[in-house]
């Protein structure tokens, strides 16, 4: 329980000393923070690493697509994915919840790197141009797009169906998507104290090609993520 809090308050320490440092790079070029993006993922690695003896194993590096325009669709766990991805995807562009544009300093960093922000569980009218906007997006920056179909975190052990957004912003892109299947809840839950020398593995799955039908594509998506996490598992 001690090395778990002293890990918090030792990791989340430096997060926001990491965003403080960085706000005179809100009004210089996106790449500084999509690099400060990256410390931060290194700096989770580090102190997961030095205070919790806790390792990471990346399985399907091979995978990432290369050369032409994709989106991730990953497991979501954790905290520990939203800046760990960030080491093996190349300036990613989160789609992720307005709440956290709202937040002082890190929200403005957010806002920087083009993040999408869309309110869940509405049909509001602020939602009724996403598709647009992360065509532009994905058009203009040439980054990849980085969503979690879960829509939320949860735990390792419950199959949480896949909110159809996914499947829409499949079928709008027309463009491959790579899934990632990790564990980090194991070691990080959404609640409670981090379980000390264990392995967070995350694995970059082959990626399904453009063109399947909806329905097919999302029951394809979702069976080949948790299947993955049910091998870590065992």
């Amino acid at each position: 329980m001690f090395r778990s809090i002293l890990f918090k308050i030792i990791f989340f320490v430096g997060i926001i000393f990491i965003f403080i440092i960085s706000i005179p790079a809100l009004i210089m070029p996106n790449n500084l923070i999509l690099f400060l993006g990256k410390i931060c993922g290194y700096w989770t690695v580090f102190c997961l690493k030095i205070f919790l003896g806790i390792k990471i194993k990346l399985i399907g590096k091979e995978n990432i697509i290369k050369n032409e325009k994709f989106f991730v669709a990953c497991a979501h766990q954790s905290i520990f994915e939203t800046f760990f991805l960030q080491t093996i995807i190349k300036s990613p562009v989160f789609i992720l919840k307005k709440e956290l544009l709202k937040i002082p300093i890190f929200g403005w960093h957010l806002k920087k790197i083009n993040s999408i922000s869309i309110n869940r569980n509405t049909t509001s009218r602020e939602n009724l141009g996403f598709l647009d906007r992360i065509s532009y997006v994905l058009n203009k920056t040439k980054r990849p797009i980085i969503i979690f179909p879960q829509g939320t975190r949860s735990s390792p052990e419950i199959k949480t169906p896949f909110k159809k957004g996914v499947s829409r912003i499949y079928e709008h892109l027309k463009i491959k998507c790579l899934p990632i299947a990790l564990n980090s809840g194991l070691a990080w839950p959404k609640q409670g104290p981090l379980k000390k020398n264990t392995t967070i593995t995350v694995s970059i799955l082959s990626p399904l090609s453009s063109g399947m039908p909806n329905d097919l594509f999302i029951k394809e998506l979702e069976e080949k993520i948790y299947k993955e996490i049910d091998t870590m598992n065992n």
